[in-house]
């Protein structure tokens, strides 16, 4: 098996295994398990679990802010598209197998105690504010009530993980819904 697609897989693996169990209790071993990847060409491919887990952090936003802003251009109107994040965000949380936002997840794991993973989740959601920010400006509203949204929609994120279901992107799409009329 070639580099790139060794390195594909053992990411398929770590991301099905980090996301659904933990950083902590996933060992490499399990990845290798999991991949199909000798223990060696892994550690090849990410000579420490930290570079393991900012790879997997940094694909997984890539398809993330993807998605999400692909769904959000379906919709014309500046001020539907701001709700549009909600409703995105509602289907993300009805998803099987969602468990939470994996850079609140990697960071309530590892923030303390690995820079890196610190700052690839600070750069994750520097992107999804200023995502926020730009929809704000582009419906003719203060770039604060971007970070307004942001709150909004970390927090749904936040209760969505811990007590499941989507209706936590519904009560947020509401409030954003109320912030943009008093905006």
């Amino acid at each position: 098996m070639d580099t790139a697609e060794a390195r594909q897989r053992a990411l398929d693996a770590a991301e099905e295994l980090f996301y659904g169990r933990g950083v902590q209790s996933v060992g490499m071993d399990a990845v290798r398990g999991a991949s199909g990847v000798s223990l060696k060409r892994l550690y090849q491919l990410f000579p420490a679990k930290e570079q393991l887990v900012e790879a997997y952090l940094e694909r997984r936003d890539t398809r993330w802010r993807g998605r999400l802003a692909a769904y959000v251009e379906e919709h014309e109107d500046p001020h539907e598209r701001i709700l549009a994040v909600f409703d995105w965000l509602g289907r993300w949380f009805a998803e099987p197998g969602f468990r939470g936002c994996a850079w609140i997840n990697a960071y309530g794991e590892l923030g303390a105690t690995s820079p890196r993973v610190a700052d690839r989740v600070r750069a994750h959601k520097r992107a999804f504010r200023e995502y926020l920010d730009s929809l704000a400006v582009a419906a003719g509203l203060p770039a604060a009530v971007g970070g307004q949204l942001f709150l909004l929609a970390e927090g749904a994120m936040v209760t969505a993980g811990i007590c499941g279901g989507p209706e936590p992107a519904a009560e947020a799409r509401e409030a954003a819904r109320l912030l943009l009329r008093a905006a």
